[in-house]
């Protein structure tokens, strides 16, 4: 192993948190938590991780208020979840690795049955686009009122992933939801102090951040996920990602997750490859399966290759100098030593880590150089089934279901 792959795995300080090694498990939706409650399987999932070799795992998408979720079944940073998240933690911490919480709130990006206002919260208000499917054809702009109470939500959510044992928490910013809703050119049209620029349009994000610092800073490690890309025409690029991490770097983000994409507009971003016209007919949503046909009208023919947001994410590095998360295809001892070499301070892991949470273990110890994950993007759409998100090729665990209807801690 070179000096460079061999950094990959010497202790990373986020904050006030250090981490054994510098791989992360990234946040990728797990399907885990029905009707919005941490499951055994979720607790079981991460534990595998966990004990596979990671300095952390990233429990994602837990939404800060109801309103917040996407989807019904998914975690809700609230105190009766609390107990559930700490079986969690405390099995992640048994082997050695740390937590973190991803909060969120989806804003217009929501598939929701029923919320509490007439229309989503967003940016800016008007034709909805996320909102053909769910009915939602329009959205509102939050007012300051809106803005303050979301924010303390953050802040409430930040506290209660402190009392459930998590060791940092992740603020999504990036593929659409409501916080990257405020940093879009394409979502955020505001003409007052929220509006304008990429440095303007960050404005409420930080605001956010700065106040999830105050409240756990001190003992939580506190980073954003940020899109490097949008990826599609008009979207904004690297160099507005970039002011967009100085904005972050000067509010005192312990660091960044950089990824890419946007979930309505150009989702192949995110993953840097199609998804399969087979892998869609298997989603058992049937919004969300109508959604991703849609979608895949409008998808570029791309060819999966590795380290694809590379390019973008040099970009952000040159601008800011906190630690930054590199996430975006990283798959072989070869393309993690490139991540190390050029600067990145840490390396995310999405689908490796699903196809084989051993991964990296069997790096360290020599047992593979390259993931045998063929970017088939199937296990995407595995999150909607009963068993919760898992690699089609290697199969879910023979009891998934069940746990998946199993309260974490009961």
């Amino acid at each position: 192993m070179d000096a460079e792959a061999a950094r990959a795995f010497t202790p990373l300080t986020l904050g006030p948190l250090s981490l054994r090694n510098r791989f992360i498990k990234s946040a990728t939706n797990e399907g885990m938590a029905k009707g919005g409650v941490p499951s055994k399987l979720l607790v079981e999932h991460h534990r595998r991780i966990a004990a596979g070799g990671v300095g952390m795992t990233t429990v994602a998408y837990c939404a800060v208020t109801a309103d917040g979720r996407t989807f019904e079944d998914q975690v809700l940073m609230d105190a009766p979840s609390v107990r559930h998240l700490r079986a969690l933690t405390e099995a992640v911490h048994r082997q050695g690795a740390a937590a973190s919480a991803q909060l969120t709130h989806g804003g217009c990006f929501t598939f929701l049955p029923k919320l509490s206002t007439q229309y989503p919260l967003s940016a800016s208000g008007g034709f909805n686009a996320a909102g053909v499917l769910s009915g939602r054809l329009f959205k509102t702009a939050m007012t300051r009122q809106d803005m303050e109470r979301v924010a303390q939500q953050f802040v409430a959510a930040a506290r209660l992933a402190r009392e459930a044992g998590f060791d940092a928490v992740e603020l999504h910013m990036g593929h659409g939801y409501l916080l990257s809703q405020f940093l879009s050119p394409r979502y955020n049209r505001r003409r007052d102090a929220y509006g304008g620029d990429a440095a303007q349009r960050a404005a409420y994000p930080a605001e956010v951040l700065a106040r999830v610092l105050d409240a756990v800073g001190q003992t939580l490690a506190v980073g954003c996920k940020l899109s490097v890309i949008e990826g599609y025409k008009g979207g904004a690029g690297a160099e507005e990602a970039a002011a967009i991490a100085r904005v972050l770097e000067r509010t005192g983000a312990h660091f960044l997750v950089l990824s890419g994409g946007m979930n309505v507009e150009a989702p192949w971003a995110i993953f840097g490859s199609n998804m399969p016209a087979a892998a869609v007919e298997t989603i058992q949503n049937p919004v969300v399966k109508i959604a991703t046909r849609l979608m895949r009208l409008a998808e570029p023919k791309l060819r999966f290759h590795e380290l694809y947001l590379r390019e973008p994410s040099l970009r952000v590095r040159a601008a800011v100098k906190l630690p930054l998360v590199y996430l975006g295809g990283a798959k072989s001892l070869q393309g993690i030593a490139r991540v190390m070499a050029d600067g990145f301070d840490g390396i995310a892991l999405g689908r490796a880590l699903i196809h084989d949470p051993e991964f990296v273990n069997k790096l360290k110890n020599g047992t593979v150089s390259v993931s045998a994950c063929t970017a088939c993007n199937e296990c995407v759409v595995t999150m909607y089934g009963a068993s919760g998100t898992h690699c089609v090729l290697q199969g879910a665990l023979a009891d998934a279901a069940r746990l998946n209807r199993q309260p974490a801690a009961d």
